[in-house]
């Protein structure tokens, strides 16, 4: 293992389970157990459970946290309700990403928890205080103290309500979340989020009781799934991975998440955000089909049809559940349209492909 790598409180579990270890995202974080389409195939059919205890908690509570969280979020806060979860970005002056996150708005009055990137936790801290100056708030990063268990797929409702036994969890619609006391009577959140287009629970809680509930439901026979598939999975479901779809060079408008930027309300990055949308931004991230079964790979080039290079592929596989070449792509803007015909140079060969809607499996999620 790398020096300085971070571990989750699952760490020895994965460990003993055999699976294949690996840096992400500074810590030393399970790809996979079994396989990846194996995992894959578990979440997409059944159930499968994925230690996301590497992402980062960070509370804002105080008379300002509403004004203070609109302001350096994409996303409008104003009309949430206690137990409602919204999906957003933060930005620098210019539009480039500083993270995509959650924002949790909590029982408490004035109480909010933004749950944000592992790779992005220390960075987006600094963010933050640096930027709540004058606003009478408190910012408290407890990331090292949770632990988080995504369960996912068709049958996640089942195992967090039955084995768990949060029947509670069974109400939570689309993007809420509830509060849990656990056995012990320690704070748990479950949330109804997902990352994999199926639908799915997010369940925190203290390092202690992450790794009884992982222990209850391996026994119950939720398939331990790593990193590897949970990839695949958003990918599939048209959903970005920072570093990739997001990040200081892409911004919302160009990775066509402009209906997370609320652009009637001010926030750090709207003004860029608005010349983008009215033509000022020069790419855009597409879905590419690929004719052939070749892989189009992170990095590889986007030739037009007379051979110029005009993008680069930012995300790439051989669907699991589709089976087909996909990808996305940040390509300049003229070749965006759909239908437009684009070639992918993997090595030294061009594979013809299609432009496509980034969203390639039908999704899932809680109605």
């Amino acid at each position: 293992m790398e020096e300085n790598l971070k571990v989750t409180c699952l760490h020895d579990i994965h460990v003993a389970l055999g699976a294949k270890m690996s840096p992400f995202a500074g810590f030393d974080m399970p790809i996979q157990y079994s396989s990846i389409t194996e995992e894959h195939n578990a979440v997409r059919h059944a159930a499968g459970m994925f230690d996301v205890s590497h992402m980062g908690e960070i509370f804002v509570s105080g008379p300002d946290a509403e004004k203070f969280i609109n302001h350096i979020f994409t996303n409008d806060i104003t009309p949430m309700v206690p137990g409602q979860v919204l999906y957003g970005m933060m930005l620098y002056p210019d539009g480039g990403t500083v993270d995509d996150l959650l924002v949790y708005k909590e029982f408490v009055a004035d109480h909010y928890l933004l749950v944000v990137n592992a790779a992005n936790i220390d960075k987006d801290h600094a963010w933050i205080v640096e930027n709540s100056k004058g606003y009478d708030v408190v910012i408290d990063n407890q990331s090292d103290n949770w632990g988080q268990i995504a369960v996912q797929g068709p049958e996640a409702e089942k195992y967090v309500v039955e084995t768990l036994g949060f029947a509670e969890a069974a109400s939570l619609s689309f993007y809420t979340y509830a509060e849990f006391k656990s056995a012990d009577g320690a704070r748990l959140i479950i949330s109804r989020t997902g990352y994999t287009g199926e639908d799915g629970f997010e369940i925190y809680g203290t390092h202690e009781n992450t790794v009884n509930y992982w222990n209850t439901l391996l026994k119950a026979g939720v398939v331990p799934c790593g990193l590897g598939c949970r990839d695949t999975l958003r990918f599939e479901a048209g959903l970005p991975l920072y570093g990739d779809e997001l990040s200081p060079e892409i911004s919302p408008v160009m990775a066509g998440f402009s209906m997370f930027c609320k652009l009637d309300k001010e926030f750090i990055g709207r003004d860029a955000l608005v010349a983008q949308k009215a033509g000022a931004v020069e790419k855009k991230l597409v879905g590419i089909e690929i004719e052939d079964k070749a892989i189009p790979r992170a990095t590889y080039p986007v030739e037009n049809e007379a051979g110029e290079e005009v993008g680069v592929v930012t995300t790439g596989y051989h669907s699991i559940s589709l089976d087909k070449s996909i990808c996305f792509a940040l390509v300049k803007k003229e070749y965006a349209p759909l239908g437009t015909k684009l070639n992918i140079r993997i090595r030294k060969r061009v594979f013809p492909g299609i432009v496509v809607k980034k969203r390639f499996y039908q999704t899932n999620y809680k109605k």
